[in-house]
C-alpha cells in the first residue's frame, strides 16, 4: 500500500444494538495496513446476551454462531495489539470506537487512539456527492463486497476505498484531509503526553495546575478529553488559552455519571480551590435579595426591602427575588424595572418623595403616576409583582431532603443546597448527618434546572433532614 502514511487499522464491528453503554460486540474485523504489508483478521465474540431478531436478520450472526465463541475479555489483548500505534479508521467511526472503548474499559483497559472517520473523509473529498453511507461508497466506487454487514467484509471495503482515493487524489491532498480530520492538538511540552492520553471521553471535571501545584483553571465537560484538548488547540487564537497553555504543568480530573454531577462538582471546586483564571462561580459571601413583606395588600404601596447575608433564608422564605451578587446589582435591577415598566421610583423607595409632589420620572413622563394618584396603587403593585416574577427565588418544593439520581450516583439535596453525591445508603446517611451547607447561587441555578427536567423515578425522597 502507501508508505507515506502512518500505519492504519481499518475497523468494523457488529453489535447487539446501537448503545455502547448497554449493547455488546458480536464480531470484530480489522484490516491492518502498514506500508506494503496488509493483515486481515476477524473474530466472532460471545456478547453475554441474546442477539435481537432484527440484528440477526441484518448481520446474519445468530445466537448459535456465537455460542462457542470467546467473550471480549478473552481476545481483548489481541485486539489491542492489532490497534496499537495505528490510526483507527472506521465508517461512522465514533460508533465503532465508542463500543471498543466501552468493552476495553470493562476489562480494566484505558484505550485511546487517533481516529479517522471515512464518512467525514468522503464528505471532504467528494463534497457534491449527496450521500456518504457505506452502501453508497460501495456502489459509487465499485468496491467488492462478498458479505455486507459482516465485520471483516465491511472493514475490507474501507481499505478498498482508501486505495481508490490514491487513484483519485495526489498524496498532498490526502495528507491534508487526513491530518485535518484526525489532527491531535499539540500538547504543551511541559505536560506528560501519556497522562493526557488517559483522559476519558466521559463527563467530569478537570483542574489545570501550575508548576507550584496552584490551581489555574477548573472546568467541566460532557467529554473530558475533547474539552481539555480544545484548550490547547485554541491557544494559537485566544490569548487566555495561550496563557493557560504556557502555565499549565499538570492536570487532574474526576469522572462523573452525567452533566448534573459535573456542574455541581465544578461549582463546588471553583469555590473551594479558588483557581486564578476562573471568573465565574466564585464564592459569594454576601448575597442580596429583594423581599416583599405582604404581597396581598394591593391598596398600600408594595415597597421592596433589600436583605442580605444572614437575613436571607433562600429557598425557605417566600417573596424573595434575586439573589444578587452585590447591592449594586440588586439596585440596578429595580432601576431597570422602574424604567421599563413605568414604575414610580419614589414609591419603590429608590428616591425620596416630597409630600404632594410627583417624582422626577413623572415630570418627564417615565412614571405612570402612582406617586400622585393618577395610577392606582393596586395597578402599580400588580405591575411590580409581574415584573419581579421571573426573578423569584423558588421555595424548596419538597418536605425534606431528596436524592436526584444520575446513573449510579445519587446527588443529595436539601433547601437548594448540594450536600454531596452518594453511591450507597451509608454515604447518604453520612451526608444527611453532616448538616446544611451554605446557600450558593450557582448551585441553586443548576438544581432548579435539573429538578425541572427530572424524569419519573429520578427523584428519591430521603425523609426529613436531621441537621
Amino acid at each position: 500500500m502507501h508508505s507515506e502514511f502512518p500505519p492504519l487499522a481499518f475497523v468494523d464491528i457488529e453489535t447487539t444494538g446501537g448503545s455502547a453503554g448497554r449493547d455488546r460486540i458480536t464480531e470484530v474485523g480489522i484490516v491492518e495496513v502498514d506500508g506494503p504489508h496488509v493483515r486481515r483478521w476477524s473474530q466472532l465474540i460471545h456478547p453475554g446476551t441474546r442477539i435481537p431478531a432484527f440484528i440477526q436478520k441484518l448481520t446474519g450472526i445468530d445466537d448459535a454462531m456465537v455460542a462457542d465463541q470467546p467473550p471480549f475479555e478473552a481476545v481483548a489483548a489481541e485486539i489491542l495489539d492489532r490497534l496499537r500505534g495505528k490510526l483507527f479508521v472506521a465508517h461512522n467511526a465514533r460508533f465503532d470506537y465508542g463500543f471498543l472503548r466501552a468493552e476495553f474499559k470493562a476489562c480494566g483497559i484505558a484505550w485511546q487512539a487517533p481516529v479517522l472517520c471515512t464518512v467525514q473523509l468522503s464528505r471532504r473529498l467528494f463534497p457534491t456527492q449527496a450521500r456518504h453511507n457505506l452502501d453508497t461508497l460501495i456502489a459509487t466506487h465499485d468496491l467488492q463486497m462478498p458479505a455486507r454487514h459482516r465485520a471483516l467484509a465491511d472493514a475490507d471495503a474501507l481499505a478498498q476505498f482508501w486505495q481508490v482515493l490514491h487513484t483519485r487524489f495526489d498524496t498532498a491532498t490526502l495528507h491534508e484531509a487526513v491530518n485535518a480530520l484526525s489532527a491531535r492538538p499539540a500538547v504543551p511540552p511541559q505536560l506528560d503526553a501519556e497522562h493526557i492520553d488517559r483522559l476519558p471521553e466521559t463527563p467530569g471535571v478537570y483542574v489545570f495546575y501550575d508548576a507550584q501545584r496552584r490551581p489555574l483553571y477548573i472546568g467541566k465537560s460532557k467529554n473530558l478529553r475533547s474539552r481539555v484538548l480544545a484548550h490547547f488547540s485554541a491557544a494559537l487564537s485566544k490569548p487566555k488559552e495561550m496563557r493557560l497553555s504556557q502555565q499549565v504543568a499538570d492536570i487532574d480530573w474526576v469522572e462523573t455519571e452525567g452533566e448534573v454531577g459535573a456542574l455541581l462538582l465544578e461549582a463546588q471546586w471553583v469555590k473551594d480551590k479558588q483557581p486564578s483564571m476562573n471568573v465565574q462561580l466564585r464564592r459569594q459571601r454576601d448575597l442580596h435579595a429583594w423581599q416583599l413583606d405582604d404581597t396581598s395588600a394591593l391598596l398600600t404601596p408594595l415597597v421592596p426591602r433589600l436583605v442580605n447575608g444572614p437575613d436571607i433564608a433562600l429557598g425557605v422564605q417566600d417573596n424573595l427575588f434575586g439573589p444578587f451578587r452585590s447591592r449594586r446589582e440588586a439596585l440596578q435591577l429595580l432601576e431597570t424595572l422602574a424604567s421599563t415598566q413605568g414604575l414610580c421610583r419614589g414609591v419603590l423607595g429608590l428616591e425620596k418623595l416630597a409630600p404632594g409632589r410627583p417624582c422626577f420620572a413623572h415630570q418627564i413622563r417615565q412614571c405612570a403616576g402612582a406617586c400622585v394618584g393618577t395610577q392606582p396603587l393596586a395597578q402599580h403593585n400588580l405591575a411590580l409583582l409581574t415584573a419581579l416574577t421571573r426573578h423569584k427565588v423558588q421555595r424548596w418544593p419538597h418536605a425534606g431532603p431528596i436524592g436526584l439520581r444520575e446513573g449510579r450516583d445519587l446527588h443529595v439535596l436539601h433547601d437548594w443546597r448540594y450536600l454531596g453525591t452518594a453511591k450507597s445508603d451509608e454515604e447518604v446517611a453520612e451526608l444527611l448527618e453532616s448538616g446544611h451547607t451554605a446557600f450558593d447561587f450557582d448551585t441553586y441555578k443548576i438544581l432548579s434546572k435539573a429538578l425541572a427536567k427530572a424524569r419519573s423515578g429520578q427523584i428519591v425522597r430521603l425523609g426529613r433532614h436531621a441537621g
